[in-house]
C-alpha cells in the first residue's frame, strides 16, 4: 500500500492501494443498528493472522534518554526512554514495594486505571478513570493527597506536572491542582455538547497547556456533533489562547458524523511547534442510512493523521493515513521525535497496525511497516470515500477484519533513538459492511482471549529487527530503559524483554488485567493492574524495585 505525504494545500491521490464495558459501547456504535446481526455467523470464527516470530539484533541505542519519568511520555518528544538503574543483568531482582488500591466502580469506565503515572521529585502522580487525582510518596507508597472528581470517562487519562502544578482533565473540563496540596487552582470547562469528552493527560510547553476533547464518553461514543478540538491554555489562568479543530465542520454533516480529538499528549520540538496523533471518524462503518460513511464523502481530515502545528496553533502539515477510515483505525499514539539516517524524524503507529516515519520538517513519508496481523482491508476506506446509500459491491459481503477495535498498536510507542519499540495487539473480527457481526458479549471475550507482540523496527530503514510474539494483548504500551523494554497485557503480567534481541527476561503475575503503562524511576517501576476480570482479582497500583520482596494480595494466574 502505498500513501503520499499530505502538506499543506496538498492533493491525495483519488486511488491508492482499556476495561471492555467502553469496548461493548463501541461495537454497538459500529453498527447501523445493533451489535448483533442475524445475518452474520452465530460465532466469533475469525482467527487473527498472529505474527511470526522473528530473531534478530537490534542496533546499540543512539538517543538520549530522559534523567526521569516527569512527563507522559517520559520527555517532551515522547520517546518513552528514561535512565534508571534497571538493567537486562537485574531486571528479574525486581519486587513489590508496596501497592495502592483502586477502588472506584468501573460499571462506566474502562477499567480503574489506564494511564501512564508522572514521577516529580520522589512523588508519583497519577488519575484513575473516574478522573480523580493521587500523589504517590515514591519511597512508602503512601497516599498524600486525593483530590476526587467522580467523573468517569474512557481514559486513558492521566497527568502532567510542571512548575509545583498539577494539569489534568475531568470528562468535561481542564483542571490545574496545587502539587503539594492538591488543591485545584482553576478549572476549564471544553466540551462543546453532550457527545463530547476529554481522555488525555494534558500536554504543556513553555507557559501552555494541551487539551483536546473527543466525541466519546461514558454514554456514548461516536454520537452526531462530537468533535476533537484541541485547546491550547494559559497554565496560569486556564484562559483559552487559541483552539484548533481536527474536524473543520465535520464533513458537511454534523447531525450523523462525528470524530478526531487527541487520546495522548502531543509532542513537542525545541521551537515549540506541536505533532499530534488524530483519532478516527464516525460513524464507524457508517448508518443503515448512510452505509459505508457516505455521511462523510472524501478523506475527513484530519482524521487518521499525523498533524504538525506551530505553537499559535497554524497548520504546517498532516499526513493522512487512513483516509475515509471506515473501522475505527484511530492514528492516535502520541508521535516519537527522533532521529534516522542523521535527519530528525517523527514516527507513529496506531490501531490500523502500520508503523510509519515521516520527515519532521516536510510530513513527507520516509517508510510504513505494517507490523501484526492484517487481513488485506488497508484501502476500504479508498474504495468506499465516494459511495452513497445506492453503492452496492464495493466491499465483501461478509469478510474478517484486522487489525479490529482494540487490535493494531492500540498504546504508545517507544524508541531509543535508533530502534522504535511497538506493543500490538492481534485481533480478528468477523464483519460486514454494516458492522461487525458478534454480540457484545462475544466480542469482550475475543479481545480477553486475543494474543499480542512487541516488536522492534529499525529507524534507519523501516525493517523488523525482532518480533516476539505474547500470549496477551499488551495493552501495557512499550516503555524502553537502558537495554530493557516493559510492558503489560490484558491477562495482568509484567513484562520485560530484552531490547536488543526481545528475549523476554522477566515475567511477574500482576494482581489484575492490565490496559496500563509503566513509568519508571531509579530501581522502581510503578504499573498498574486496572483492569479486574474474575471476581477474586484486585485493582490497585504496584510499586515494584529492585530488591525488594513484598508480595501481591492476589496474583493473576499466569
Amino acid at each position: 500500500m502505498s500513501k503520499t505525504a499530505r502538506t499543506t494545500g496538498g492533493r491525495r491521490p483519488a486511488v491508492a492501494g482499556a476495561a471492555f464495558v467502553v469496548a461493548a459501547g463501541l461495537i454497538a456504535a459500529c453498527s447501523g443498528s445493533s451489535s448483533s446481526s442475524s445475518s452474520g455467523p452465530s460465532t466469533l470464527a475469525c482467527p487473527s493472522n498472529h505474527g511470526t516470530a522473528v530473531a534478530g539484533t537490534a542496533p546499540a541505542a543512539t538517543g538520549r534518554p530522559a534523567a526521569g519519568w516527569t512527563l507522559p511520555g517520559a520527555d517532551l518528544a515522547n520517546t518513552r526512554d528514561v535512565a534508571s538503574a534497571i538493567t537486562s543483568a537485574n531486571v528479574s531482582k525486581l519486587g513489590v514495594a508496596w501497592t495502592v488500591p483502586l477502588t472506584i466502580p468501573t460499571a462506566r469506565t474502562d477499567g480503574a486505571y489506564a494511564t501512564t503515572p508522572v514521577i516529580v521529585d520522589g512523588v508519583v502522580y497519577v488519575q484513575d478513570l473516574e478522573s480523580n487525582v493521587m500523589a504517590i510518596s515514591l519511597a512508602t507508597g503512601k497516599v498524600l493527597w486525593r483530590h476526587d472528581y467522580n467523573s468517569p470517562n474512557g481514559g486513558p487519562d492521566g497527568v502532567n506536572v510542571a512548575g509545583g502544578v498539577v494539569y489534568a482533565a475531568t470528562a468535561t473540563s481542564a483542571v490545574a491542582l496545587d502539587a503539594a496540596t492538591g488543591a485545584q487552582l482553576w478549572s476549564r470547562t471544553l466540551t462543546g455538547n453532550v457527545h463530547e469528552g476529554i481522555a488525555m493527560a494534558p500536554g504543556y510547553d513553555h507557559g501552555t497547556v494541551y487539551v483536546s476533547t473527543v466525541p466519546a464518553n461514558v454514554t456514548g461514543q461516536y454520537l452526531p456533533g462530537g468533535q476533537g478540538i484541541l485547546f491550547a491554555l494559559n497554565a496560569r489562568t486556564g484562559a483559552p489562547q487559541w483552539s484548533w479543530n481536527s474536524v473543520p465542520g465535520l464533513w458537511g454533516n454534523p447531525g450523523v458524523n462525528s470524530g478526531g480529538g487527541l487520546w495522548y499528549t502531543p509532542s513537542f520540538d525545541a521551537q515549540g511547534n506541536l505533532y499530534m496523533g488524530v483519532a478516527n471518524p464516525g460513524p464507524i462503518f457508517g448508518t443503515k442510512s448512510y452505509p459505508l460513511g457516505s455521511s462523510r464523502p472524501g478523506p475527513d481530515l484530519y482524521t487518521d493523521s499525523v498533524v504538525k502545528l506551530s505553537p499559535a496553533g497554524k497548520l504546517l502539515w498532516y499526513y493522512q493515513l487512513t483516509p475515509h477510515d471506515l473501522d475505527d483505525w484511530d492514528l492516535q499514539n502520541a508521535p516519537v521525535l527522533s532521529t534516522a539516517n542523521g535527519r530528525p524524524v517523527v514516527i507513529d503507529g496506531g490501531k490500523a497496525g502500520i508503523l510509519i516515519e515521516l520527515d519532521a520538517q516536510t510530513g513527507k513519508l520516509v517508510w510504513q511497516r505494517p507490523v501484526g496481523g492484517h487481513d488485506g482491508h488497508q484501502d476500504d476506506g479508498l474504495l468506499t470515500e465516494h459511495a452513497t446509500a445506492a453503492s452496492h459491491g464495493l466491499l465483501p459481503a461478509r469478510y474478517c477484519l484486522e487489525p479490529s477495535i482494540y487490535g493494531g498498536i492500540l498504546t504508545q510507542l517507544a524508541s531509543n533513538g535508533s530502534t522504535t519499540y511497538a506493543a500490538v495487539n492481534d485481533l480478528a473480527l468477523p464483519a460486514t459492511p454494516a458492522g461487525y457481526t458478534g454480540t457484545a458479549a462475544t466480542v469482550i471475550a475475543a479481545i480477553e482471549k486475543a494474543t499480542g507482540e512487541m516488536v522492534a523496527v529499525n529507524q534507519d530503514t523501516g525493517t523488523i529487527d525482532w518480533d516476539t510474539l505474547l500470549p496477551s494483548s499488551p495493552d501495557g504500551a512499550a516503555m524502553v530503559t537502558n537495554d530493557v523494554v516493559f510492558t503489560t497485557t490484558v491477562h495482568g503480567d509484567l513484562y520485560a524483554l530484552d531490547a536488543a534481541t526481545g528475549a523476554i527476561l522477566f515475567k511477574t503475575p500482576m494482581s489484575a488485567g492490565s490496559n496500563a503503562p509503566v513509568a519508571v524511576d531509579g530501581g522502581y517501576v510503578i504499573a498498574g493492574a486496572g483492569a479486574a476480570m474474575p471476581p477474586n482479582q484486585r485493582n490497585m497500583i504496584i510499586a515494584y524495585k529492585l530488591g525488594a520482596t513484598g508480595k501481591l494480595p492476589d496474583t493473576v494466574g499466569s
